[in-house]
């Protein structure tokens, strides 16, 4: 058999390539001498760089000195590759930079992601790709935004190809916008997250144009750091579509006979462009079965299987608990795939 594996990263625990390998490492265990073809996913979150540089082999990585969303020095990267510069978001406004007391999208900017952007242009690419998620920010890409003018670089990033690729296809505001749907996630309660959506719209009125692209997919991506991107001219890109692009996911299902990818988290928020949706979506255009793997899983099978996933499979039941799994994901991610072989693999 020929089994392809494509997870995203388990966030806060394991990243996509280890998911992929422990899968691999659970099916190899029970069905030894299946074609395992590991092919670790991203959607523009945390992770997007590492995937890109394993596949992208004659690439360079720069690091960058800026700063992270409280306004505090961190280092981040760059990676160029034949005239393009790749940049994750989440390296300076992401929430794993931020210890969980430390939460308050009320207080977080995205003023670090400017410092990224101009290496790129000092670099002298012609297209910057920026991927999106996993965010600390909920300021619709005010710090960004400020930190550029006050830079003189907004018309310098106009100039280039600019590419957004988002993890969610979310627009700015309402009630599934950036701040109604994330902001709980990053620390807001409901108190905090009416004065969030409250300031959104009053950035949408003061800059000249953000509400003509604050309707648009994907713009309540990262905080609404997607609508900034696209007010300075960037055109948006499903992550995982992109990153599947550039891997080659869809050309390696070909004659394969499942396909397994998974998430720490299978959600509602998973069916809005994240790396499952994506590859059960590929899955689906190459008749294959799909399987999600998933620290907790909160999708209902019916739900599930309309988003072309034909089975779910959550680490929280093999271990017992959703602390246990949390504890030794590798070990239950590898109970995972001894789990999924025993159901599908051919005898």
């Amino acid at each position: 058999m020929r089994i392809v594996i494509a997870p995203d990263k388990f966030a806060g625990t394991v990243a996509a390539a280890q998911a992929a390998a422990a899968i691999a490492r659970g099916w190899d265990g029970r069905h030894p001498g299946d074609e395992l073809l590991q092919m670790p996913m991203s959607d523009g979150g945390p992770g997007f760089l590492s995937v890109l540089a394993a596949a992208l082999t004659s690439s360079e990585i720069r690091e960058v000195a800026t700063t992270d969303p409280l306004g505090r020095p961190v280092s981040a990267s760059l990676l160029l590759h034949e005239g393009t510069a790749y940049v994750e978001s989440a390296q300076a406004v992401g929430l794993a930079l931020l210890a969980e007391a430390e939460r308050d999208p009320e207080r977080t900017t995205s003023a670090g992601l400017a410092g990224l952007l101009e290496a790129a242009l000092e670099a002298g690419v012609a297209r910057i790709v920026v991927g999106l998620g996993g965010s600390a920010t909920n300021d619709g890409g005010r710090g960004l935004v400020e930190a550029l003018v006050a830079r003189e670089s907004v018309a310098r990033l106009r100039a280039v190809e600019l590419v957004v690729a988002t993890d969610v296809d979310n627009r700015l505001l309402g009630p599934a916008g950036a701040t109604a749907v994330f902001a709980p996630q990053k620390g807001a309660d409901r108190e905090a997250v009416a004065r969030l959506e409250g300031r959104m719209q009053e950035w949408v009125a003061e800059l000249d144009g953000l509400n003509a692209v604050a309707r648009q997919p994907g713009a309540g991506a990262a905080g609404g750091l997607g609508a900034a991107l696209l007010w300075l001219g960037g055109r948006r890109e499903p992550g995982a579509a992109l990153i599947a692009d550039v891997i080659g996911l869809e050309p390696a299902m070909q004659e394969a006979h499942l396909v397994v990818t998974g998430e720490g988290s299978y959600d509602i928020t998973s069916l809005r462009g994240k790396v499952v949706s994506a590859v059960a979506a590929a899955a689906g255009r190459a008749a294959l079965p799909c399987v999600v793997v998933a620290g907790q899983v909160g999708v209902g099978q019916r739900e599930a299987a309309a988003n072309g996933v034909d089975e779910t499979l959550a680490l929280a039941d093999l271990a017992g608990s959703v602390a246990a799994a949390i504890a030794s994901p590798e070990q239950w991610l590898e109970a995972a795939g001894a789990t999924l072989a025993s159901r599908w693999a051919r005898i």
